[in-house]
């Protein structure tokens, strides 16, 4: 007999210390799935990820200032996608290619809005590399655009390019 849940066990949440393994699993998973193209061959395979979970630990438990949040998204227990903003910007929203699609990204872009409209943003501004069709569309169906600006990053293989997405909050 198969047990079903009456409600999704699915939830938003500040991050809390220990969190940071996860994050940094997540976000490893989703640029490979995500930027492996974009970003050149073999850069995500050369991250640091001792070095990133040591960041994402700081700023989960020691953020830099007020106005910077680090979110989780969970299915059951498990962390399955992540947030981080900071004073009126999505600096970071990923979410594990396997759990996508259901639900997490916007639970977290929701909550996301949330933090920053009680730190007084009026405004969500966010960055969008070149060709990642699917989050522009679903940043554009949370009702995002692109603002005109854009910015060149050096990934060490390539140049890329990001544009900015914003929206009134």
């Amino acid at each position: 007999m198969a047990l079903f849940r009456e409600t999704a066990d699915v939830s938003v949440r500040p991050a809390v210390p220990g969190d940071e393994d996860a994050v940094t699993r997540v976000q490893v998973s989703a640029w490979r799935a995500t930027h492996e193209v974009a970003l050149g061959d073999g850069v995500v395979d050369a991250l640091d990820t001792d070095a990133m979970r040591e960041r994402w630990a700081q700023a989960i438990s020691a953020p830099p200032g007020p106005g910077f949040a680090v979110l989780v998204a969970l299915d059951g227990p498990e962390v399955v996608g992540f947030a981080a903003v900071a004073p009126g910007q999505l600096m970071a929203l990923e979410v594990e290619p396997r759990h996508q699609r259901g639900g997490h990204g916007s639970r977290l872009l929701s909550a996301a809005v949330d933090r920053l409209r009680t730190d007084g943003a009026e405004q969500v501004v966010t960055w969008v590399l070149d060709d990642d069709a699917a989050r522009e569309r679903f940043l554009s169906s949370a009702g995002l655009g692109p603002d005109g600006m854009s910015r060149t990053l050096a990934t060490g293989v390539r140049d890329v390019v990001e544009r900015r997405w914003s929206a009134e909050i």
